[in-house]
């Protein structure tokens, strides 16, 4: 499995690449955001390490942004600040965990191992409804089992209508899970233009959402 550890002090990312490369992980290091930033486009990681503070910027805004743009994997937060409002600004930025520093070997790989358990629980749920087959962890997409090319914002509205099933979604609600970042376009139509583009791809799948009129959408029941 491939973990990314991000931090600026040589010493650690030294210490850190050698444990998990006896612990049979393969580790690569990064000393900044920019570069860290960069290892993401080329790797899809099992985990990342994150420290808070970075030369180039803080690790919690990263993290906040790397969640904007949908990216689930799995990330421990290490930090110097042991305060419990650092420990909670961390989690609702995106972090599954926080570990404060100066930490034992022991208890950081044990709380790597239950990360890794808990991303390969997720990776083995497929949804399947009808003659529709969604992979969530490989964003594979059958209908009659022929594969569904969707992109990104397509994705993500099936996957938070497919994981919210029997509940009516809000425009308001679906727009916010693509657009975190567009206040402006809360009242849009954006969300019918993607809901409409999604029903055209799925096809004979596509009576499967449903629209619950001057409301949103869901999944029908079945």
């Amino acid at each position: 499995m491939h973990i990314l550890i991000i931090d600026d002090n040589q010493e650690i990312l030294f210490g850190l690449e050698k444990l998990l490369n006896e612990a049979d992980f393969i580790s690569h290091t990064a000393d900044t955001l920019n570069k860290a930033s960069k290892a993401l486009d080329k790797i899809n990681y099992d985990l990342i390490i994150l420290d808070w503070l970075l030369p180039d910027g803080s690790g919690v805004e990263f993290l906040a942004t790397l969640r904007k743009e949908h990216l689930s994997t799995p990330v421990l937060l290490l930090s110097s600040k042991q305060d419990i409002n650092d420990k909670v600004e961390a989690l609702d930025n995106g972090a599954d965990d926080y570990l404060a520093k100066p930490f034992s070997n022991v208890e950081l790989l044990a709380r790597i191992r239950a990360l890794l358990r808990r991303e390969s629980a997720y990776k083995k749920s497929d949804i399947e409804i009808e003659n529709l087959k969604v992979n969530l962890a490989s964003h594979k997409v059958l209908v009659d089992n022929q594969t569904i090319t969707l992109t990104k914002k397509e994705f993500s509205l099936l996957e938070f209508l497919l994981l919210n099933q029997k509940v009516i979604l809000t425009r308001y609600q679906l727009n916010e899970h693509i657009n975190p970042d567009f206040d402006s376009l809360k009242n849009s139509n954006l969300v019918d233009v993607h809901i409409k583009n999604l029903r055209k791809k799925l096809a004979s799948a596509s009576s499967l959402i449903e629209t619950v009129r001057g409301i949103g959408f869901r999944i029908k029941e079945r």
